[in-house]
């Protein structure tokens, strides 16, 4: 069954065919509790893709379903993370896990009579990350590396059917980089969401995904998809076997390929 369902999306910014054509008649189908990396090159609308998807902003052309029914707006059950893990400053690790709690439904209206079933789960979040004894800890004491397995912990604590990440990751050094692949990893295997994750590495993309989707250049469709036969759980050992080295290469020839293209050039 597909989870997630483009079907011929466009999407413009702007209110002529001056605009900026962001994606043109991209198709892509994710299954449920399917785990796909979205890659290319830069400014090739993976970000627009995600807005898309969660119904922060209408296609112009075009459909999209999730979970079988048109997204006609922001979608609820959608956890989010990025780049930048946004905590707030003034609340504790274990309060910034808790935030969707308070505003995402029916949660909210249970939250009051039943903290401390959620606190508990909460404290469970972070404990499978690495974090536990840090829950009373405020953003500016804690690392990049454990702010960013906050924000994961925060974007699952409502249940979210879909997990959608852009980037999560890309800020970080190498070695922290690659120790919450494997926190995301569990996390993902723990709760199974439907994932769709934006990323410039092609390692993490080939190591966490069950399949890679790769990007033209502007305006952006899918090219290229490609299965990722690995076992799991995986480890950071696969990454430098020939398998792995191989993809990464393939998917790296399909990127150079689309970044060679005319940026804003329609295919026919």
């Amino acid at each position: 069954m597909n989870f997630v369902d483009l079907q011929g999306v466009s999407l413009r910014y702007g209110e002529d065919d001056d605009g900026t054509l962001a994606l043109h008649r991209t198709s892509l189908q994710v299954g449920d509790g399917e785990f796909v990396a979205v890659v290319g090159p830069s400014g090739c609308g993976k970000s627009t893709l995600m807005k898309v998807v969660t119904g922060l902003w209408p296609p112009t052309v075009g459909a999209v379903l999730v979970s079988g029914r048109a997204v006609a707006g922001p979608l609820s059950i959608v956890g989010m993370a990025f780049q930048n893990p946004t905590l707030l400053p003034w609340r504790t690790t274990l309060d910034n896990v808790m935030l969707p709690l308070e505003i995402v439904q029916p949660h909210a209206a249970r939250l009051k009579r039943e903290r401390a079933a959620y606190e508990a789960k909460a404290r469970d979040l972070l404990s499978l990350v690495g974090l536990k004894g840090f829950e009373n800890h405020y953003p500016w004491q804690l690392s990049g590396g454990m702010q960013q397995r906050a924000s994961l912990c925060r974007a699952l604590i409502h249940d979210p059917s879909l997990l959608m990440l852009d980037e999560p990751f890309a800020s970080l050094d190498m070695f922290t980089r690659e120790e919450l692949w494997f926190a995301l990893q569990d996390l993902w295997i723990a709760r199974k969401p439907t994932v769709i994750l934006v990323t410039h590495d092609l390692r993490e993309a080939a190591l966490l995904s069950d399949r890679v989707l790769v990007m033209s250049a502007r305006p952006g469709r899918v090219i290229a998809e490609r299965a990722v036969d690995l076992p799991r759980p995986r480890t950071l050992d696969m990454t430098y076997q020939p398998y792995s080295v191989a993809l990464v290469h393939e998917l790296r020839e399909h990127i150079s390929s689309a970044r060679a293209a005319p940026t804003g050039s329609i295919p026919t």
